[in-house]
């Protein structure tokens, strides 16, 4: 039975790289982790293994280092940029470039008057530590005619101790959870966003002051609402980026629920007034939903995790 190629792509996963850029005694880091897929007139090293068409995936990694150095990293969007159009505009047979980054933050250690003074500095600005909250991402696709960019973040752990409810569900006769009306309400945050930036003509965004203003519009927006379900509470997070941003047209979400059940204290003679939890791990309930700005396509993968 004869067969055909289907969809490929090769490059070379997860080039950690590191970029410090010395401003006199201030230092700043960027830390990335670049994963680059790349595809075109890719059928014959399948077919018969000529590479003749083939840039090799150590080449690749060398110019995610090389590029750090030649360009720097202002954002893992520009960067990604970069990688995308110079893959595409410099090799012939290589149509499409994906760029996936995920990029670690840091913050910069506050020291004490005295002790800087004691070892002989007046401040001390190139100490680091990383901040243990989300993992910013993005996705650079290009085709050497249009752009998609598309950013987010996971790992991000948010709670609110109050103001959440769960009541009024369908119940059957398997059916034990009890109607709760105030309770923890707790999730780990995946999201992504969807830029309207589709091509070079268009006024690019300001990409690192767009992940800033989103991340601050979702979580005002989790604070914010009193919520009935979390499938509230996600619309009403990625409503707010809408609103609030118009250079995001399409925002997905899936938030795991991390519960926190009350703990029968009465065996020992004590009350729960809510104020002790069982933090369970799982199972969870997984809510996951896309907010869309009217008149748009929706694009964004429904499995995240092939994003």
């Amino acid at each position: 039975m004869p067969t055909i190629l289907g969809q490929n792509q090769y490059g070379k996963a997860e080039n950690r790289v590191v970029k410090i850029t010395r401003d006199g005694a201030t230092h700043h880091i960027k830390d990335l982790n670049v994963s680059v897929a790349l595809s075109g007139d890719m059928d014959e090293v399948h077919y018969s293994g000529s590479n003749a068409n083939v840039l090799p995936t150590d080449t690749t990694k060398n110019t995610v280092y090389a590029f750090a150095k030649e360009y720097g990293i202002e954002s893992a969007e520009q960067f990604g940029i970069h990688l995308a159009r110079h893959f595409v505009t410099s090799q012939e047979p290589i149509h499409r470039a994906r760029i996936r980054i995920e990029e670690y933050a840091w913050e910069r250690i506050e020291t004490s008057d005295a002790n800087s003074k004691f070892i002989g500095a007046d401040e001390v600005k190139h100490s680091f530590v990383r901040k243990g909250q989300e993992v910013r991402l993005t996705q650079i696709t290009y085709d050497g005619e249009r752009w998609e960019v598309v950013s987010g973040l996971k790992d991000l752990v948010v709670m609110n101790s109050t103001n959440s409810e769960f009541w009024g569900y369908v119940k059957d006769k398997y059916t034990t959870l009890k109607e709760a009306y105030d309770r923890i309400l707790a999730t780990q945050v995946s999201g992504r966003w969807r830029f309207n930036w589709t091509d070079d003509e268009q006024r690019m965004p300001n990409w690192e002051k767009s992940y800033e203003q989103t991340r601050k519009h979702m979580l005002q927006a989790f604070a914010e609402t009193y919520s009935l379900s979390l499938q509230q509470t996600l619309y009403q997070m990625g409503a707010r980026i809408i609103d609030h941003r118009s250079e995001i047209d399409e925002v997905r979400f899936s938030l795991p629920n991390k519960h926190h059940f009350l703990v029968d204290l009465e065996p020992f003679g004590l009350k729960n007034d809510n104020e002790v939890y069982f933090a369970a791990d799982r199972p969870y309930g997984l809510i996951e939903a896309t907010i869309l700005r009217d008149g748009c396509e929706a694009k964004i993968p429904v499995d995240l995790t092939n994003l």
